[in-house]
């Protein structure tokens, strides 16, 4: 073999064996950049509609047997028939007492009233959905009577008065806000129907509403500063106000 045919297969080698350009690199770091959004959306979209499934099919289920228990029998759930008090349990002393779990199903069934299917037959008060990790979550629904935080006679002015509420605990922040939302318009945990638990008597004379306490970086355990991408959210506990 001469000189200028090595030299020319040498060549030839060097040019199969050269890598890729800056143009095609960036080609794939945008497609890959593409693919990831996608993802990211697509997780959005899905947790974003779980949670109108649960609003619409759990929530506003349990609200409507609240509504069709009242509207037959006459008075809320537990309540006392010979002097209702139109309270929850207002047949229990002390009064405020939650209505929870089994006595709060029987009920309800024992009026007639059709109850939301739930998580699974006998726990018809309960709830599994997935937070912004993945994990799994548990909301559980009770009925109770609190004190609620209406407007007084001058503006600025609150007073606190019983109110029949739907207590739905463990609920994430994207959830809380995605049911206030849906609830009331906008995302706010002091006033309106949908309130976080602590601040739903707030009396106050300051106008502002307020920013649901908790956040989908913070974990489950209170102690722990910051979640990892593998820990369940923190949690909070919310009031829905029943109209009676």
């Amino acid at each position: 073999m001469t000189s200028l045919h090595i030299a020319s297969s040498c060549r030839t080698r060097v040019r199969r064996q050269r890598g890729f350009s800056l143009l095609e690199l960036s080609v794939v770091l945008v497609v890959i950049g593409l693919l990831i959004g996608a993802v990211a959306v697509g997780r959005d979209l899905q947790r974003s509609a779980a949670n109108q499934r649960l609003s619409t099919d759990f929530i506003q289920g349990w609200q409507l047997a609240y509504e069709a228990y009242f509207n037959g029998v006459g008075r809320p759930p537990g309540d006392n028939a010979l002097a209702p008090t139109g309270r929850v349990n207002g047949a229990v002393a002390p009064a405020g007492q939650i209505l929870c779990g089994a006595n709060m199903m029987n009920a309800f069934l024992a009026a007639g009233i059709r109850i939301p299917t739930g998580r699974t037959e006998g726990q018809q008060d309960r709830y599994v959905y997935l937070d912004s990790n993945g994990n799994p979550q548990e909301v559980q629904v009770c009925f109770q009577s609190v004190n609620w935080s209406e407007p007084a006679a001058a503006v600025g002015r609150y007073t606190a008065l019983p109110r029949n509420v739907m207590v739905v605990s463990n609920v994430t922040y994207s959830l809380a806000g995605a049911l206030d939302q849906q609830i009331d318009g906008r995302s706010d945990a002091r006033f309106g129907s949908f309130r976080e638990l602590n601040l739903a008597a707030n009396v106050a004379d300051d106008h502002p509403g307020a920013v649901w306490p908790l956040n989908d970086t913070q974990a489950f355990d209170p102690a722990i500063a910051a979640g990892l991408d593998e820990s369940q959210v923190r949690v909070a506990t919310a009031y829905f106000k029943m109209t009676r």
